[in-house]
C-alpha cells in the first residue's frame, strides 16, 4: 500500500495528522461525489455518520474503508499502517 488517502471533508485534524505522517491526502467533498474517484486511493476515511459518504450508492473499491467515528487521529494512522504492513 502506498500512502494516498481519501478524508471526508468534515475530518479536517485527521487530514492535518495524516499529511505531517507523510500521506497524501484528498478531501473528499459531501457535495461533490465526482470529485473523487475511489480507485486511486489505498484507503478511505470517513466520519462514520452516513454509511454512503460520497452519496453515490453502486460504489466497488478495493481500498478498506476506515470508520472514524471514535476514533483519534492517531488510532486512524496506527490502523492505516496496519493496513499497510499486511500488504
Amino acid at each position: 500500500m502506498s500512502k494516498r488517502v481519501a478524508v471526508e471533508s468534515s475530518l479536517t485534524d485527521v487530514k492535518n495528522y495524516l499529511a505531517q505522517k507523510g500521506y497524501e491526502v484528498t478531501d473528499i467533498s459531501d457535495n461533490s461525489p465526482e470529485s473523487v474517484s475511489v480507485m486511486q486511493y489505498d484507503a478511505i476515511v470517513a466520519n462514520g455518520l452516513d454509511s454512503n459518504v460520497m452519496g453515490i450508492e453502486d460504489i466497488r473499491t478495493k481500498a478498506p474503508v476506515i470508520q472514524a467515528k471514535g476514533l483519534t487521529a492517531e488510532d486512524i494512522y496506527k490502523r492505516l499502517e496496519s493496513i499497510k504492513r499486511r500488504v
